[in-house]
């Protein structure tokens, strides 16, 4: 069975890319993986950016790679929607907010340690619930349409409950590309369900060697401090890690806490706050450079340290994104390519339950309140901004009563 058509609209500008990433930057709260639901609602069912079988390919081969996989992904729909320009726009609009907000943290810290804080933090872990809950479900409608991709979507999910890892993805994710070619034999390959960017396999190969140059060459040009050192540590933790934003924090704190330049208290700080606001959770880059002495401006240090936070993940997919487009248009592929869909879907099914469910629904209010933000998703089509606050202030309610 072929995927629906939903005639995603293909045409676009960089300033349209930047508006649309700006409102998501300032409201996409709950983490990385609530950010794919924001993501998919705003740009696969509001606006048709992409279709669904385009979008899970490019989140797809973003969980392939290291770095953070929602700004990559947001990055990757910026560059089809309105080219390199469109790919910059949503980047930086989608990382900005939260990188400035955090940068000037410091300052307001203290208020969020009370209970009114404490309730509003746990209600945007209830706007996760909502949003994510409601990717799962639209995506399972459109991506596993017959038994054998519901069938991959519940053995990846079931996997990945019962032994979730970074890597484990990985083999999820190419265990259903494998099971695509034996089992979704009839799926059929649509104009609008292809990758299509607008350079080739020579400019990818150029990313890809910009990217190892770096690697190779940063920690030569590095000191014991200042803006090159800075810019090593934050490149290697941004280039080796897989996971996400959660899993890089280890790499971080051995760079900025066990050399020195920061004490451990000043990093589980910045960590909470990250917590707290919109935006990818690797903007945690730009408080660390904030508060990292140089002889320069904590503002240089700060966007330092965010540049080379995020650079190796967008050079590897602007890498990637040439040489995937060159393979999917063929039977084979499309077939491949559909198994992957399952394979995501059941990869968001586990991460609904595990971090997002098991965090934030603990009593039957939670459970409550996260029905009535879904019913204003779903039922009513509401804009996700309702819901945030509707979690927020609802939770923050029942913490009076």
């Amino acid at each position: 069975m072929s995927e629906i058509k939903v005639e995603p609209s293909t045409q676009g500008t960089p300033i349209e890319v930047f508006i649309t990433f700006l409102k998501l930057g300032l409201t996409s709260f709950g983490g990385p993986v609530a950010h794919l639901g924001y993501y998919r609602k705003e740009l696969v069912e509001r606006q048709r950016w992409l279709s669904d079988s385009q979008y899970s390919q490019l989140l797809a081969i973003c969980q392939f790679l290291p770095g953070p996989a929602s700004s990559q992904l947001g990055f990757s729909m910026g560059m089809l929607r309105a080219g390199w320009l469109g790919a910059l726009a949503a980047f930086l609009a989608f990382t900005l907010p939260s990188a400035i907000l955090l940068i000037g943290f410091a300052s307001v810290l203290p208020y969020l340690s009370g209970e009114i804080g404490q309730a509003a933090i746990h209600g945007l872990k209830l706007v996760a619930c909502v949003i994510v809950a409601d990717a799962v479900w639209g995506m399972s409608n459109k991506l596993c349409p017959d038994n054998a991709r519901r069938s991959i979507a519940v053995f990846a999910a079931g996997i990945l409950l019962v032994a979730g890892s970074a890597w484990l993805q990985l083999i999820v994710v190419l265990a259903g590309a494998a099971a695509g070619l034996y089992f979704c034999r009839e799926s059929v390959v649509e104009g609008d369900c292809q990758i299509q960017v607008g350079y080739g396999k020579r400019t990818g190969l150029i990313m890809f060697a910009l990217f190892l140059l770096l690697l190779t060459v940063l920690p030569l040009l590095a000191g014991p401090s200042g803006l090159v050192a800075m810019a090593d540590a934050f490149y290697r933790a941004g280039a080796l890690v897989f996971g996400g934003g959660h899993v890089v924090l280890p790499l971080l704190e051995d760079s900025v806490v066990a050399s020195g330049w920061i004490n451990k208290e000043s990093f589980l700080a910045g960590y909470g706050a990250a917590q707290a606001i919109p935006g990818p959770l690797f903007t945690f880059s730009a408080y660390l450079g904030a508060i990292i002495p140089t002889e320069h401006s904590s503002w240089v240090s700060a966007f330092t340290a965010l540049l080379f936070m995020f650079l190796p993940g967008l050079l590897l997919i602007a890498a990637a994104l040439p040489l995937w487009q060159s393979i999917s248009h063929n039977q084979t592929a499309a077939n491949a390519i559909a198994g992957v869909n399952a394979a995501v879907v059941g990869l968001l099914g586990a991460a609904l339950y595990d971090p997002i469910l098991t965090s934030g629904i603990s009593t039957g209010a939670d459970f409550a309140i996260a029905l009535i933000g879904m019913a204003m998703l779903a039922v009513w089509k509401l804009s996700p901004l309702y819901v945030v606050l509707w979690c927020v202030v609802a939770s923050s309610v029942l913490s009076f009563i």
